[in-house]
């Protein structure tokens, strides 16, 4: 394994890709068909200066490092600047060299785009594979091994961690312009901070939307970056319409402040108005076993001085803190052809994400991190994802657990059992953590109540004849909750059980004749009240029994041939597709009494509404909940073979709704088949 250390200075001379004659270049760096690094963008510059650092490892060093140079263009596909090649063994080891690459087009191999000026550093690392060896046998604290340890962890951490946070609200825009024919947009804002994006919510129809959204960015670089802001206009079935752009330099803000900025739109009208607030962060770190926080004893009470029930008020966004330590891997799956993986493991928090070095060749990795968060919802959950790390290709999964803060017990060391990509089933492999929490309670308990941070990066949904079913099942079991809730309270009117149904008709009287607004929430917290007694008590466990028997339905369809799949398929669909057709009729049906679809029915529910009016104005509603109850209750013992109904619905069955409105509507017919037509054509 090798070490290049590498140095980006600058650009000399880079070919225009602009209408303006100028570029805005960035530059990647590949290696085995798979991007290292990337670097900050310089806009409108021919002669750029990065001043860039990256670190990469090499196990091969007869494979060349790719260098690719880019135009950075706003919302289109960035354009080609030229490439080069950069021999990794022309190099002198540990010797720092400057290096000047000219940039070349396959297509155009004549053209003189411009060079890219380097220095690098090749090295081999032999000694901190020592390091990591002495580190899997023991885990001492010498200051010997602290050093070569951090010095190891550094590898890693330069291009997983941010100096700070990105704190952005966007309040408003104000005259945008109109895209539409109706002279109005529906617009939506998209922002970009290097690779990092967020897309605002589409608000419909006007030129000065309203949006009031909140979210963060990471902050990787010491002197700030730039925001990149596009407005569009959305458009169904169509691309959507481009309404202007503007940008935000983070380098001339100053930090801890919050500033209001109002941005005119470039290429187009109007302005967006955010509030930017740049904060310096030590939300995460990661460090090896002999570097643990908790375990000193002066940070250790610094941090629970800081969550203190005294420091309630102080940072509402800082709600508590996280300690990870990933310890070990064992009976992992083999993902390469050699019956071995080079499995590494990743940590996320929400939006934070951190990972581990690779093991490379091994089923049992010991990798012995430390990974500490910034809480800022103590109900987030803790996601670990074992992957099997591959040069030429994405890696692959091995496993993953997710692990919700609340249910952590501190300083515990845990096997948790690796699960597959869905979370619903075990694969192979467990994995052992060590995880502590510290968090102030009212901090956590304000933080409830307010919108939940959204994640930037999420899997595309896509139709699963499985996720599918599922979600009808479940669907279904609520309906059927009401339904059997329903029943209950029907059978009571009934009096197929008198003594239930006495009970059920005194009660009744007495709640509604003693009723309060109060009692509502007492009710609710008298359900909570009992429903923890029950579990506490060890009456009734967590309702987990339903899932079990969801992942061994899921598995028996696996099983099942391509029919039954088909007709399982066919009859969740044509379910899904009668209750749409039910809610949607509902609807449509109130709607056509109050459009007169029938006037019959619509004088008749105004000679009803007009009657309620009247009685609900002279009459106090206890009483009249009191006459209802009591009617329904007594109307089996006055009626035994009386048919129950609800009159109202019994009204709406008999309002077409708007499918029917259309099959009851007479056609016009064509002028060449009237009568009086034919008669003409055919006088004898």
């Amino acid at each position: 394994m090798y070490q290049l250390d590498i140095t980006l200075r600058r650009g000399q001379n880079l070919a225009a890709r602009d209408r303006g004659g100028t570029s805005d270049p960035y530059v990647k760096f590949k290696l085995g068909g798979k991007e290292v690094f990337r670097s900050k963008t310089i806009h409108k510059n021919l002669n750029p200066v990065w001043e860039e650092k990256a670190c990469i490892l090499i196990d091969n060093p007869r494979e060349p490092l790719y260098i690719k140079v880019f135009d950075y263009d706003f919302g289109l596909q960035d354009d080609f600047i030229g490439s080069a090649f950069l021999d990794l063994t022309s190099l002198e080891l540990n010797r720092q060299t400057d290096i000047t690459l000219s940039l070349k087009d396959p297509h155009y191999p004549d053209h003189d785009l411009g060079s890219i000026l380097l220095s690098v550093l090749l090295a081999p690392i032999e000694e901190q594979r020592e390091v990591t060896m002495l580190m899997r046998k023991s885990w001492k604290r010498s200051s010997k091994f602290q050093t070569q340890s951090l010095r190891l962890s550094d590898l890693h951490r330069k291009s997983q961690l941010w100096r700070g946070i990105v704190s952005i609200t966007l309040i408003e825009g104000r005259n945008l312009k109109a895209m539409d024919a109706n002279g109005l947009s529906d617009p939506y804002v998209k922002f970009r901070l290097g690779h990092q994006k967020y897309k605002s919510k589409i608000v419909p129809k006007t030129l000065n939307p309203q949006w009031r959204e909140q979210f963060d960015f990471h902050l990787y670089e010491e002197r700030g970056g730039i925001i990149d802001i596009t407005v569009w206009d959305k458009d169904a079935g169509k691309k959507d319409d481009f309404i202007g752009r503007c940008q935000v330099d983070l380098s001339i803000l100053s930090k801890e402040q919050t500033h209001k900025l109002e941005m005119q739109l470039e290429e187009g009208e109007g302005c967006l108005v955010l509030l930017v607030t740049l904060t310096a962060s030590a939300a995460v770190t990661i460090s090896d076993l002999s570097v643990n926080s908790l375990e000193d004893q002066k940070e250790r009470e610094e941090i629970l001085r800081r969550y203190s029930p005294m420091a309630m008020f102080r940072n509402m966004k800082d709600v508590g803190f996280l300690q990870v330590k990933v310890i070990r891997a064992e009976a992992l799956m083999a993902a390469d052809v050699t019956g071995k993986s080079d499995p590494f493991c990743v940590v996320e928090l929400n939006n934070d994400r951190l990972l581990t070095h690779t093991i490379y060749k091994n089923l049992n990795p010991e990798w012995n991190k430390i990974f500490t968060f910034n809480i800022k919802d103590i109900h987030s959950v803790l996601e670990v994802t074992v992957y099997d790390e591959d040069r030429d290709r994405s890696a692959d999964f091995l496993g993953k657990v997710a692990i919700p803060l609340l249910s952590i017990q501190n300083g515990e060391q845990k096997a948790y059992v690796l699960k597959n990509k869905q979370l619903t089933g075990p694969t192979k492999g467990v994995i052992y953590l060590e995880i502590d929490v510290i968090f102030n309670a009212v901090k956590a308990s304000i933080r409830t109540l307010m919108p939940k941070e959204q994640k930037y990066i999420e899997e595309e949904n896509r139709l699963s004849k499985q996720l599918l079913s599922r979600n009808f099942s479940r669907m279904k079991r609520c309906i059927m909750v009401l339904i059997n809730a329903a029943c209950y309270i029907s059978s009571c009117f009934d009096w197929d059980s008198p003594p239930r149904s006495l009970a059920a008709f005194l009660l009744f009287l007495f709640v509604v004749w003693n009723f309060e607004l109060y009692m509502i929430p007492l009710a609710l917290l008298l359900l909570l009240a009992w429903n923890y007694f029950l579990i506490v008590s060890g009456i009734r466990q967590h309702d987990t029994d339903e899932e079990e028997e969801d992942d061994r339905d899921d598995k028996d369809s696996e099983k099942k041939g391509f029919m039954d799949k088909l007709y399982a398929l066919q009859e969740v669909c044509v379910s899904v597709q009668n209750i749409l057709d039910e809610v949607a009729s509902f609807g449509e049906r109130i709607k056509n009494t109050f459009n007169w679809t029938v006037p019959f029915l619509s004088w008749l529910a105004i000679v009803g509404l007009s009657v309620f009016t009247i009685i609900l104005y002279f009459i106090p509603l206890r009483y009249i909940v009191l006459v209802w109850g009591i009617n329904k209750f007594t109307k089996k013992l006055r009626s035994p073979y009386a048919i129950d109904n609800n009159e109202l619905l019994d009204f709406l069955s008999r309002v077409p709704s708007d499918v029917q409105v259309v099959q009851y509507r007479e056609l016009k017919q064509e002028p060449s088949h009237s009568p009086s037509k034919r008669k003409k054509n055919n006088p004898g």
